[in-house]
């Protein structure tokens, strides 16, 4: 989005003061006074996603690995997200594996790209592909194996309400895909 049409603080404040007035209370009262301005922080934090770039959280990658070229797993990285279609809460955990090709990176970049597409607005599918589609971008792996488990609130806590329910995605790339041992070997490691 073209930072220059980007909302002031005061309009993005202002905007949730008609949400509170459109739900019936009043936005003056004093248990919902510093509501908007809290509301604005609470939305920079869950989609600063958007200021993060994927690429350089992962450019920094370490060549001593004395030939290291297994399977590395990152498992149950917990993410917070919001879905696109009504921004309800999106919870659930990541698991995230390569196989490297001579370069690996360190294993909290792994969490951070869960994390900066997590703090975007998103659906499960494209978040998916987005973490794996990165990772194979940019440490060009011999194959990314990525599978997300989440709740999602617009079904659970709204909607057709069947809390307890989640929603399983992957993204097999490279020998993941190709190659059922290796993609059978990482759907082991999920717990």
């Amino acid at each position: 989005m073209d930072q220059s049409v980007r909302p002031s603080r005061s309009e993005v404040e202002a905007a949730f003061r008609t949400i509170i007035r459109w739900t019936g209370d009043d936005p003056d009262r004093d248990g919902l006074h510093e509501t908007p301005r809290r509301m604005a922080r609470a939305y920079e934090e869950y989609f600063r996603g958007y200021n993060e770039d994927p690429e350089a959280i992962l450019s920094k990658t370490f060549e001593e690995t004395e030939g290291y070229d297994e399977m590395i797993v990152l498992r149950g990285i917990r993410f917070e997200s919001h879905c696109e279609h009504h921004m309800a809460p999106i919870i659930g955990r990541a698991w995230v594996a390569y196989i490297p090709s001579g370069r690996v990176v360190g294993i909290s970049k792994l969490a951070r790209i869960v994390e900066v597409y997590a703090k975007r607005l998103q659906i499960q599918e494209k978040m998916t592909a987005q973490i794996a589609n990165a990772i194979d971008h940019v440490l060009q792996p011999q194959g990314v194996g990525v599978v997300l488990k989440a709740e999602h609130f617009c079904m659970t806590a709204r909607g057709i309400m069947k809390p307890g329910t989640d929603l399983v995605t992957s993204r097999m790339l490279g020998c993941f895909r190709d190659s059922a041992v290796t993609r059978q070997e990482f759907m082991s490691i999920i717990d």
